[in-house]
Formats: structure tokens, sequence, C-alpha cells
């Protein structure tokens, strides 16, 4: 049995601070089968003597074969594993949300009513998923408000109206949630979901217009368009279905 091959790493570890990239570093070369050569730099002083030594501007740094390959996400690219470039847009957060909402309406109706396959879970899915994107709004309602100027249709005539969406969303939801005020949720509901919809259709598929969705919070990387235009429909269509039944 052939022994491993080994990887140089030199990485921060101090009694204050363990580099976290360093770790990921360790780990990723151990999971891709090296003996990992461990160099601790175990201080400030010691770490910035190493940089200047090796002419680099960050640690860590990992060797393979006596050649440099260089930080973390160097040694990423090096496996031929993604980096995420700076304002890259990703669908990822989105769908976590989206299948997090999923797995708790179901694990709510099966406790409640003995099934997780029910038209209770179906509502329920919607209303979770209206709460939880109300919530990345509301981790920082005035950059919410900022990226929502872009595109919202009404927002942009009445400026105080980016403000209230998040807190629109969010009371809808946990109405609708308890089946709660019908009369107030409904409405809600439907005229911030309606104006949403259209905003959306005109911003992206009349105007061709390419925006990051400020439905998951005004940090967002998420494109604008299926989603966004999905979470309006949602609030329309949960509208409709509970005033109808």
């Amino acid at each position: 049995m052939s022994e491993r091959p080994i990887a140089t790493l030199y990485r921060m570890v101090m009694p204050d601070h363990v580099c976290p990239y360093g770790l990921k570093s360790k780990w990723l070369l151990e999971r891709r089968g090296y003996r990992v050569d461990d160099h601790w730099l175990r201080t400030r002083a010691e770490t910035d003597a190493y940089k200047e030594q090796q002419g680099v501007q960050t640690t860590p740094q990992s060797f393979i074969d006596g050649t440099r390959i260089g930080g973390y996400d160097d040694l990423r690219r090096h496996f031929g594993l993604h980096v995420a470039k700076k304002g890259e847009t990703s669908y990822a957060p989105v769908i976590a949300l989206f299948g997090m909402m999923a797995a708790l309406a179901m694990a709510a109706s099966h406790f409640a009513l003995g099934s997780p396959f029910t038209v209770t879970a179906a509502e329920w899915f919607i209303s979770f998923s209206m709460c939880a994107l109300a919530i990345q709004k509301l981790r920082d309602v005035e950059s919410f408000s900022t990226m929502f100027l872009n595109y919202d249709l009404l927002a942009r005539r009445w400026v105080p109206y980016g403000y209230v969406y998040p807190f629109g969303e969010a009371l809808a939801g946990v109405l609708m949630t308890a089946h709660a005020l019908p009369w107030l949720s409904i409405p809600v509901a439907a005229f911030i979901g309606s104006v949403g919809a259209v905003s959306v259709l005109k911003a992206v598929y009349l105007d061709r217009r390419e925006l990051k969705c400020a439905c998951m919070g005004g940090d967002s990387n998420v494109p604008l368009g299926f989603v966004s235009l999905t979470e309006n429909v949602m609030m329309v269509a949960m509208a409709l279905w509970m005033l109808l039944r």
C-alpha cells in the first residue's frame, strides 16, 4: 500500500484566533488524500514575517509537490471546485428557505392532522414562506427598501411603501397561518402580491432589465425574475384561496 502524498500547510493558530480558512484548507487536503505537514503560525509577528518572506498577502498557504497553491480559494480552484465570485448570483438561499418551509409545513401538518400531505400543509407552506421572506427583509429594512426601489412601481411613486411592504407580508403570513382576521390578511396579501407581480413582469419581462431581487433582503444576490414573481403569485393565490374556501 503506497503512502499518501504530502501537502504542506502554513496557517494561523494563535491563542485567541484559529484561522477558519486554515482549518478548511487542512480538511480539504485530507479529504483529497493528502497527509498534511501542518505548520502553525502562532503569533501575529510570525504570521507577518511569513507573509513577507513568501510575498503573499494572506494565510493560509498550501503547497503540493513543492509548488505553492495559495489560499483556501486557490486550493478549491486547484481541485476543480467552484469558488463564488463577489456579487455572483445564486438561487441557493431561496432553495434553502422554500425547502425548509415545506419541511416545517409538512411536519406541523403531521403533528396536528396526522399526515404531512394535507391541504393545510400546502396553506402553511405558503404562509410560512411569507413569514420567512419577511424576516429576510426585516433584518435590514433600509437596505431592502433601497433595492426594492429599483423595480417596484408603487414604491417608486410612494417611497414609504418600501418600508411598509415587509411588515405587510409578515402580518398577512402570520394571520393566514392562524386563519385569523381574513378581512385583513386577504386584502393585504392580494394587494402587495398583485403590485409586486406586475412590477416584476414589467422590469424583467417587458423592460428586460437585469436586477437583483429584494425578496431575500437588501444584500441578496438572487436574480430578479422567477423567484420574486413566484413569491408574489403565491400571495395572490393564497388570498384567493382563503376568499373562496
